[in-house]
């Protein structure tokens, strides 16, 4: 399955892309909102994992450019984040994603599983 992983933090994206493809999944990294845009369309990844602060675009512009093509919208896009604050959630989950996973609030190893649990689901 093609995981599309929207991360600038080269240690996070490096230790999460390297323990998803231990899991068989095939992980792309976007390091930047305006590359995420493209990857989304080119790579055609069965879930979006998407940070919030990006260069370039904000995760709010990638998640909001990914709802308003037709071949996209309904691509299912969990959230991992450190603005924990209640507005932006409430904000981006108006934009429709599975889950606001607060990276702060989550092992590596927690995160993996959430993750796979949403990938058994689709």
């Amino acid at each position: 399955m093609k995981i599309l992983l929207v991360e600038d933090d080269p240690f996070l994206y490096k230790v999460l892309s390297q323990r998803l493809s231990d899991e068989g999944f095939d992980v792309t990294v976007s390091v930047d909102g305006q590359a995420a845009i493209a990857d989304v369309t080119h790579f055609k990844p069965a879930l979006v994992l998407l940070d919030l602060i990006l260069p370039k675009k904000s995760g709010f512009e990638v998640l909001t450019e990914i709802r308003k093509n037709a071949a996209t919208a309904k691509m299912p896009v969990v959230v991992l984040s450190n603005l924990g604050q209640q507005e932006d959630i409430d904000q981006i989950e108006k934009l429709g994603v599975r889950e606001y996973l607060v990276k702060a609030d989550y092992s590596l190893s927690e995160m993996v599983k959430k993750i796979k649990e949403h990938a058994s689901a689709l």
